[in-house]
């Protein structure tokens, strides 16, 4: 091999006698001006921006998958596991502390990108350039400073939009490969792909249970409930629509889609995806008036108008935030804690039970008829109820979506949805009962589960900052040689000096 690198780059063979996937991709790296001799990977994130980068990155919630499917093989040939977005930068590195710092020598790291145009000819680079597993030997790298390295890296597509997310690899000295590491990489990558598919299922399922009341109320006006790509996960009276509704709709413009035909419908945000409401079927004409002498009364036009969309934000430092039909309502911390406690019981409270949830045993019913009275003034007859006090819809609410997905054991997405605590400055003891246990149960969740990407960010928020159990287990989670673990572990010790 490396004498044919020598003879093909000195122009005394023909590339032709390479491997036809390592022809093209030397072809493709040379056209973009790599230097065999000289080329270095980019550093493209730094630690803080990778940190943010891989907790939002949708490979995220498989790299367990492909820890669990790899970790043996990468440590009986000590090898790395490594996980790139879809533009070659590697976001996740493992492995064993020898082949890391001998990685560290040649760049290998999180945060480099290795795309062929960058560096040239790579496993992960050509896969992301050819759609297909491959593996790369030695001195089929185009540049030279790799030729004593081999990787095997295989694409791994979103099932849902069909898009590159990126590629898992396993990379080592050349004297640890072993042929079938293609196979196995496939396998990961299949492996992951059909988790991301269940994921999809699962969040598809969620959002019709949420969602489907509000789709109902739409009455004789068609509608959908679209995922956040935009695909369709139920429709109202799709027959009623006056086109054909696609399986997707672009949901990247200003709420305002073009279906074709001069047919246009509104897009409405919800936590999950969208609800898409389409214009209401014309009522069909009629020669013939009815009996009574009245003209008849289209389904559109006898059904009621249904509420709009409420939003709530009552997570995190910033003031809460309510938005009504895209448009934002200012509220008072009060009138918060109201819709919080109503978002909480869907099936509604009365003014007593308000009272006991706001002011405890001394609350008086009469100032919560008041204070209601007034929020609905804001928010319209039709969208806060009375005779008992409830929403019309279920809200479109940060706490209750963080709250869904503890119960349902998806920690990860918790944790990404969880701000900060519940209307931090309220003293309402409905409100207090309800923070401390949403913090108390992801705390916990993460805890129980012992992932040390999740305890990393606990410990990154106010939640689990100076909380020495979540300090402990972090440090007891990270290999001895991660820098992450020595700032936990300095944090800790600071705690419990501080303490002492």
């Amino acid at each position: 091999m490396h004498r044919a690198y020598d003879d093909v780059l000195g122009g005394t063979r023909s590339s032709r006698d390479l491997r036809s996937v390592v022809s093209a991709s030397w072809g493709r790296s040379l056209r973009a001006r790599v230097d065999p001799e000289g080329s270095a990977p980019p550093l493209v994130y730094d630690p803080d921006e990778l940190r943010e980068v891989r907790s939002g990155h949708p490979l995220a919630a498989v790299v367990p998958t492909l820890r669990r499917v790899l970790d043996a093989a990468v440590d009986a040939s000590a090898q790395l596991l490594i996980v790139t977005d879809a533009d070659g930068r590697i976001l996740w590195r493992e492995g064993a502390a020898p082949v890391r710092g001998a990685a560290d020598r040649v760049l290998l790291t999180e945060g480099t990108q290795w795309r062929e145009d960058t560096i040239g000819t790579n496993a992960m680079g050509t896969a992301l350039a050819t759609g297909r597993p491959v593996q790369i030997y030695a001195a089929e790298h185009l540049v030279r400073a790799y030729h004593t390295w081999t990787c095997a890296a295989c694409p791994i597509t979103d099932p849902d939009t069909g898009r590159l997310l990126g590629t898992v690899d396993v990379s080592g000295q050349q004297d640890s490969v072993h042929p079938a590491m293609v196979q196995l990489v496939s396998a990961a990558s299949e492996l992951a792909e059909k988790e991301l598919r269940l994921r999809m299922m699962a969040a598809d399922q969620r959002l019709r249970e949420r969602r489907l009341p509000e789709l109902r109320r739409l009455g004789g006006q068609p509608g959908a409930l679209l995922s956040g790509s935009g695909r369709v996960v139920a429709t109202h009276r799709r027959d009623d629509c006056p086109v054909a509704l696609p399986d997707r709709v672009d949901t990247t413009g200003d709420g305002r889609v073009d279906l074709g035909g001069g047919v246009h419908g509104t897009l409405e945000p919800l936590t999950e995806g969208w609800l898409l409401r389409l214009p209401r079927p014309r009522a069909r004409s009629s020669s013939n008036p009815s009996k009574s002498g009245r003209r008849p009364v289209s389904q559109a036009a006898a059904a009621p108008p249904s509420p709009r969309t409420l939003a709530l934000r009552l997570l995190g430092p910033n003031a809460p935030a309510v938005r009504l039909g895209g448009r934002c309502v200012p509220v008072s911390l009060r009138h918060a804690e109201i819709l919080a406690l109503l978002a909480l019981h869907p099936e509604g409270r009365t003014a007593e039970q308000l009272a006991l949830g706001l002011y405890g045993e001394d609350g008086n019913p009469t100032t919560v008829r008041v204070e209601v009275h007034r929020l609905r003034a804001q928010l319209g007859q039709r969208v806060l109820l009375p005779r008992p006090y409830r929403l019309a819809a279920v809200p479109d609410c940060d706490l209750l979506w963080v709250r869904d997905r503890l119960a349902a054991g998806d920690v990860r997405a918790a944790l990404a949805a969880y701000r900060g605590e519940l209307l931090g400055r309220s003293e309402a003891p409905g409100v207090r009962t309800v923070r401390d246990e949403v913090a108390a149960t992801l705390r916990t969740s993460v805890l129980e589960l012992g992932d040390s990407e999740l305890l990393w960010q606990l410990a990154c928020r106010d939640l689990g900052r100076e909380d020495a159990q979540v300090l402990e287990a972090l440090v007891a989670s990270l290999p001895r040689t991660s820098p992450r673990r020595a700032s936990a572990l300095e944090r800790l010790r600071a705690l419990l000096a501080s303490d002492g």
